[in-house]
């Protein structure tokens, strides 16, 4: 292509002017993914759910909400959502609320209206709600799905009892728990499955193959120990780690570690050992993957008999029928200022591990909220804090992900009912302030957060 005199000037102006002013300043702005946080309208436990979505620049980072968002998220209290493969379908887990309209669900005051809701992806991040499906068991709170997109799976606190009615328990014994777990096991919580259609996302329940239940018929559930408080699904395996207390939701307390062997062909989960794995700790928050291991957050009292112990990230690796082998350097303690890790991001380039911690920010004597960050070794996997951490985060961050571009952190937080976004150092793995408003409104206290890569 050949330049006119009058062109050439123009160009030459151009240039000029990226050079004095910056580069960024003649980088065309475009959004880079979609950012969808779940949420409700209120901080009351009755709040209906929402979902929120902003569109991401990538130059800044800046959010800019997509139009038609927030949208109601099809129930009440949603706690999880997942975004299968693709970016076509997104799935949002409604925790509901018990009778008395209180999220604080127990197995003898459940949730009600509890459900899975599906909605489609659409051109510029819109939102389509399209059917609703259930889970089979009671207080249903996680979500997760396969690497392949191909099935989805909810973790229910709380199995149907005996009558199909109620919660097992002492007095209502389930004696299908027993049939997976082990003779004498009265309680149990389960793993509903699902089947998603490739074509129209709809989901098809997937029975358990390998146990008939008590009255015959097919289990139409997979039986996890009583009391679980969080899942993941990674290399081939669903871990469930399970507690003793408290049994109302938010469940915590986490001290043991159960595996399913998942056929990535079917989706079925199979039982390879009955017994769960003790993980020597008391209040496990969640377990979590990434980079090819698994880690615990384990939230350990401040201060106990005069004994200081802070919040630790156990790392382990997936041994022999799924038990977890603890990784040789051992646990990495948390920031002694921080408190209740929930949530970690291993970046795309697996040189830093980044840890929210959700605290409490009730007064000033209280742990606070903020995010710990943690260079991984690359020939040994130890993690060593990465230096001016801890890094600022909104009030009670509940998710952390990082953009499509490999740039950006954000936060969603329950406490002020924000996003927070941070530029990571490609150097060292710090979070600085964005070239934007750190911080983004939202309507509602956040529960959750998730990434879209596809933007058209």
């Amino acid at each position: 292509m050949k330049f006119t005199k009058f062109g050439k000037a123009l160009l030459i102006s151009a240039l000029s002017a990226c050079t004095i002013f910056g580069v960024t300043s003649c980088v065309e702005s475009y959004a880079v993914g979609y950012l969808y946080v779940t949420g409700t309208v209120t901080a009351q436990s009755s709040g209906a759910g929402i979902i929120s979505g902003f569109s991401i620049d990538h130059n800044t980072g800046k959010l800019t909400a997509i139009h038609g968002l927030p949208i109601a998220s099809g129930g009440a209290n949603p706690e999880r959502a997942v975004l299968i493969v693709g970016s076509r379908f997104l799935y949002v887990l409604n925790r509901g609320v018990n009778a008395s309209g209180s999220a604080d669900c127990t197995s003898t005051d459940p949730c009600q209206n509890s459900n899975i809701t599906q909605f489609a992806v659409g051109a510029n991040g819109i939102l389509t709600p399209q059917e609703t499906f259930y889970t089979q068991g009671l207080n249903p709170f996680r979500l997760v799905s396969d690497s392949s997109g191909s099935f989805l799976y909810a973790l229910d606190h709380d199995s149907i009892g005996k009558d199909g009615q109620t919660p097992s328990s002492a007095t209502n014994p389930n004696t299908n728990c027993a049939l997976s777990l082990g003779a004498g096991v009265n309680t149990c919580g389960d793993i509903t499955a699902f089947k998603i259609d490739s074509t129209t996302g709809r989901l098809s329940l997937m029975v358990n193959a390998q146990v008939t239940s008590a009255n015959g018929t097919a289990l139409p559930y997979f039986p996890i120990p009583a009391n679980p408080v969080d899942f993941v699904l990674t290399g081939g395996y669903i871990y469930t780690m399970n507690g003793t207390a408290p049994t109302s939701y938010p469940y915590s307390g986490g001290s043991t570690v159960f595996p399913y062997t998942l056929n990535g062909a079917n989706g079925q989960l199979t039982v390879t050992q009955t017994a769960s794995q003790p993980l020597n700790i008391l209040q496990g928050t969640s377990i979590v993957s990434g980079s090819g291991y698994i880690y615990v957050m384990d939230n350990e009292p401040i201060t106990v008999n005069g004994i200081t112990s802070p919040s630790q990230i156990l790392p382990f690796q997936a041994g022999t029928n799924g038990s977890l082998q603890a990784q040789v350097s051992g646990s990495v303690a948390d920031d002694p200022t921080q408190s209740n890790p929930l949530a970690m991001l291993v970046e795309s380039k697996g040189k830093w591990i980044y840890v929210a911690n959700q605290g409490n920010n009730t007064n000033n004597t209280n742990a606070q909220s903020g995010i710990m960050g943690y260079v991984i070794d690359p020939s040994t996997h130890v993690l060593s804090p990465i230096a001016g951490g801890p890094f600022g985060s909104g009030a009670g961050p509940q998710c952390l992900v990082e953009d499509p571009s490999d740039q950006f952190v954000y936060t969603a937080n329950f406490n002020d009912s924000t996003v927070t976004g941070r530029l990571i150092d490609q150097n060292n793995g710090t979070l600085k302030d964005l070239n934007a408003p750190t911080s983004t409104a939202l309507t509602g206290p956040a529960t959750w957060c998730l990434m879209d890569g596809r933007t058209n």
